[in-house]
């Protein structure tokens, strides 16, 4: 039997990818990397980089990823527009 789980807000949604490596769309830039911390205004990514040609969505690697030059960026919750496991 199938279940569906329902989150009241995106915070639980985040919250199921901890530890996992997820794209992130902003208003400006993509972001991908390891999610490792969820806080009341913004997330932190580990091995984090910013996606300048995505290429084929359903190819294992990006076109153009620049590693952002230290491992760990925060992103501003208020910018996300949608998030999840892509690549």
């Amino acid at each position: 039997m199938a279940t569906i789980k329902i989150s009241e807000n995106a915070e639980g949604a985040l919250e199921e990818l901890l530890g996992q490596y997820i794209t992130v769309f902003c208003c400006r830039y993509i972001y991908n990397g390891k999610l490792i911390s969820i806080y009341d205004g913004a997330i932190l990514l580990d091995d984090s980089g910013i996606v300048y040609e995505t290429g084929a969505f359903d190819k294992k690697d990006w076109e153009r990823l620049e590693k952002l030059p230290h491992n760990k960026w925060y992103i501003s919750k208020q910018s996300i527009e949608s998030f999840g496991i892509l690549k």
